[in-house]
C-alpha cells in the first residue's frame, strides 16, 4: 500500500490529452514538467521542427502553472505584483510580465490575461502559489490553482490558423497577437488566445479536461490536408532559442531558487529591462531596480552566433582567442532554418559593455572521440528569428 505522504512514490501524473500523446509516441523519452509526464521528443524531431516552422504543431501545455486571480483588488493586486506597467492592458488582451523579489531578482516570468474587469489569469513556468499568496496581503482578492482544471494546448506555426479553421474553430482570422477571446467548435467552447513560445505565428488552446481529447481528435482530423505534428519539449526548445526567448530556472537563477548570494539576476541582466516601468509607482522590487538602474551593468544574458557549423552546448566564452573568461553559454541550438549555431550566454560587463571580441571554447565528438576547438562569436540584438506572417493579421490562408 503507497501512503499518501510519501508523494516520491507517487508517479507522474498524466495530462488529459495524454492517450492521444503516448499514442503518437514513438521515442519513449519521457520528461518530468512541474509533475506531469511530457514526451522530450514524440517521434522525430527534425520533422517536429519543422513541423513549427513550416507547418503546424501541436504540443500540450497543460502542465503550465496556471492561476486564476480575482476579486475587488485584482488589478491593484497584479500592479503591485509585476514590474511591467499594465495601464493599457484591457479585457481580451495578455501580455507579458516578470515578477521580483525585494531585491529586484527576478522570481519567475509569464503571460497576464484579462478577461474581464478583476479577472486574470497568471500563466507561469514554474510554481507560485506560495509566493502569489504571500503578495496578497493586505488586497481583497482570490487567488486559484487552476493547472488541473485547464487543459492547454499549443498550435503554432504558419498553417496553425488554417488548421484551426479545418478543425471547426472559428473567426480566428481578426486575432491580433496577445488577444484572447472565447470561440465555439461544434457545441463546445474553449478559450483562444494568440498566444506562443516558438516565435512564430500560433494560438494556445485553453479547454475543459473533458473536451480535451475531441479536441486533439478535431486537430489531427484535417492531417491529411495539413502537416500537423505533435511535438515535445526537445523542439520546443530548439523554437524558442531561435526567437530569442527566455526559461527562468535553465537559462538563469531564480530568486526563490538561488542558495548563494550574487547567483540570482536582475531584469536588466537578463534582457528584460523593456519590462520595467519603475514610473509605474511601487511593485516589488522597485526601489532596488531604481538603484540598480543608476549603476552600470555588470553581467547581461546576451544572444550570440556562433561560427562555423559544431555543436557548442555549454562552453566558456572569452575576451579574445585564449583571452580572459568573460561569460558561459547556457543554452544553445543549431537553427536548420537560419543554418547557424544560436546560443544564450551570460556575459560580464566591463564599466557596462559587453565583451567586444567574444570567442567560445567548445567541446564536441567527432567519431567517438572529443575534440576542442574555438570558435569566434557575434553578440546579436531582437530575436535571431522573426518572420512577418508571426503578426500578420489576418494570416495568410493555406
Amino acid at each position: 500500500m503507497i501512503i499518501e505522504s510519501e508523494h516520491f512514490r507517487a508517479a507522474l501524473q498524466q495530462t488529459p490529452f495524454h492517450p492521444r500523446v503516448a499514442a503518437a509516441t514513438t521515442t519513449e523519452e519521457w520528461a518530468n514538467w512541474n509533475g506531469y509526464m511530457v514526451p522530450r521528443e514524440v517521434d522525430n524531431l527534425s520533422a517536429e521542427y519543422f513541423a513549427v516552422r513550416s507547418g503546424c504543431s501541436v504540443m500540450d501545455l497543460t502542465p503550465m502553472e496556471k492561476y486564476r486571480i480575482s476579486g475587488p483588488d485584482a488589478r491593484a493586486y497584479v500592479d503591485r505584483l509585476v514590474t511591467r506597467d499594465l495601464s493599457k492592458l484591457e479585457p481580451g488582451r495578455v501580455t507579458y510580465v516578470v515578477w521580483c523579489d525585494d531585491e529586484g531578482k527576478v522570481i519567475d516570468d509569464g503571460t497576464l490575461f484579462q478577461f474581464a474587469k478583476n479577472d486574470y489569469r497568471l500563466c507561469a513556468q514554474h510554481h507560485q502559489l506560495d509566493w502569489l499568496e504571500l503578495s496578497a496581503s493586505g488586497f481583497d482578492v482570490q487567488i486559484d490553482l487552476e493547472t488541473h482544471e485547464v487543459a492547454a494546448l499549443a498550435v503554432q506555426g504558419p498553417t496553425s490558423c488554417s488548421v484551426l479553421a479545418g478543425a471547426g474553430i472559428r473567426e480566428l482570422e481578426k486575432l491580433k497577437p496577445f488577444d484572447v477571446a472565447e470561440r465555439h467548435w461544434g457545441d463546445r467552447s474553449l478559450t483562444v488566445s494568440r498566444t506562443g513560445y516558438t516565435g512564430d505565428l500560433g494560438y494556445e488552446l485553453w479547454v475543459d479536461p473533458a473536451d480535451a481529447l475531441a479536441l486533439w481528435d478535431a486537430l489531427f482530423d484535417v492531417r491529411d490536408r495539413y502537416n500537423v505534428r505533435a511535438i515535445g519539449l526537445s523542439a520546443l526548445e530548439m523554437v524558442r532559442i531561435e526567437a530569442g526567448l527566455i526559461m527562468p530556472g535553465f537559462d538563469f537563477n531564480t530568486a526563490d531558487n538561488t542558495i548563494r548570494n550574487g547567483f540570482a539576476r536582475s531584469p536588466y541582466e537578463v534582457g528584460l529591462g523593456w519590462a520595467v516601468h519603475p514610473e509605474k509607482g511601487h511593485f516589488t522590487g522597485r526601489r532596488a531596480l531604481v538603484e540598480e538602474r543608476k549603476r552600470p551593468l555588470r553581467r547581461y544574458l546576451a544572444k550570440i552566433v556562433v561560427a562555423g557549423n559544431k555543436p557548442v552546448g555549454a562552453a566558456f566564452l572569452h575576451e579574445g582567442k585564449r583571452g580572459r573568461q568573460v561569460g558561459e553559454i547556457k543554452c544553445a541550438t543549431w537553427s536548420p532554418v537560419l543554418k547557424a549555431n544560436l546560443a544564450l550566454a551570460d556575459l560580464q560587463c566591463r564599466k557596462g559593455q559587453l565583451p567586444s571580441d567574444p570567442w567560445a571554447r567548445a567541446e564536441y565528438q567527432r567519431e567517438l572521440k572529443w575534440m576542442s576547438d574555438w570558435a569566434q562569436c557575434r553578440i546579436a540584438k531582437g530575436a535571431f528569428y522573426n518572420p512577418e506572417h508571426r503578426n500578420a493579421t489576418p494570416p495568410a490562408a493555406f
